[in-house]
């Protein structure tokens, strides 16, 4: 079991067992401080006054599913048996079909179609012909009316002027209603090409989902038989069953166990009160741990 160095400020704390109790720290503190020291993130103690900062080997697989032990697990069984399996480099089967299902979902470009803004377009364009065309028929009825009852001449010209002007407006109207309906076919087809790469994420989401829990629920039973020797070593009341689905007992005690189960090198942190004290902890779970 690997020996874990913690500073909190300016305070050192050295063991496989830290207590930290007394510093009043947040448990996501200590985990953020494994995870700095990890990625070349944490800083000198004397820069680091009130700060924590934390020497250990780096987290394996499987310790950002099983850091934690508290009251109120956020993980379910199968989670946590299946991280401590792969703490200890294990695998599934699924894995290899689940990595290539989402590095295609990773490329899988689902473009968004802005179709409000193009059916507007249209019918606004739909709109002004419609009423430019009622304008130019009505100036002509004007003309014709005129030539055939003989009427004065006396401000055909302006009509005449009018009407030339419309059916010039006329026309660009015309076109820019046939270019915006072929702006909207055009939206359409992407719009179903959208809606059909949509489709086609979910399921993939839905394959990378199934493959993840046949994945997890491998794991689990691959190590179930060492879950329920652990739990004989925990403190707790359960029944293990034949399997996961029979397990009887709280998630504190099944986590307990998982933890024994997993290979962590990195320290846990415990916040319940199952043992006399950290080293005792560490010793029952085999593992280095901080408690906070």
């Amino acid at each position: 079991m690997s020996t874990v160095t913690v500073h909190v400020g300016t305070r050192t704390y050295r063991g496989s067992g830290i207590d930290l109790s007394v510093e009043g720290l947040a448990p996501m503190a200590v985990y953020e401080a494994v995870v700095a020291e990890t990625t070349g993130g944490a800083e000198t103690v004397g820069e680091t006054a009130g700060r924590v900062v934390v020497e250990s080997p780096n987290p394996n697989t499987g310790y950002e599913t099983l850091w934690r032990i508290c009251e109120k697990s956020t993980n379910s069984l199968l989670h946590s048996l299946a991280a401590a399996a792969r703490s200890r480099g294990r695998t599934a089967p699924e894995d290899d079909e689940r990595v290539n299902v989402e590095a295609t979902l990773g490329s899988l470009d689902v473009p968004t179609v802005e179709m409000t803004a193009v059916r507007r377009r249209v019918a606004d364009a739909g709109a002004d012909e419609a009423r430019l065309g009622e304008r130019v028929a009505e100036l002509r009825g004007r003309l014709q009316a005129r030539r055939e009852t003989d009427e004065s001449t006396e401000g055909v010209g302006d009509v005449r002027q009018e009407l030339s002007e419309t059916v010039a407006r006329l026309t660009e109207v015309e076109t820019e209603r046939i270019a915006a309906e072929q702006a909207l076919e055009r939206a359409e087809r992407e719009a179903a090409d959208a809606r059909d790469a949509r489709e086609r994420r979910l399921r993939l989401e839905d394959r990378a989902a199934n493959l993840a829990r046949a994945a997890r629920r491998r794991l689990a039973e691959g190590v179930y038989d060492e879950f329920a020797s652990a739990l004989r070593s925990v403190p707790g009341e359960a029944d293990a069953g034949a399997g996961p689905q029979a397990f009887r007992g709280d998630p504190v005690t099944a986590r307990l166990a998982a933890v024994r189960v997993a290979d962590l090198d990195a320290p846990v942190v415990l916040s319940v009160d199952r043992f006399d004290d950290a080293d005792a902890a560490a010793d029952a779970l085999d593992t280095p741990v901080v408690r906070v």
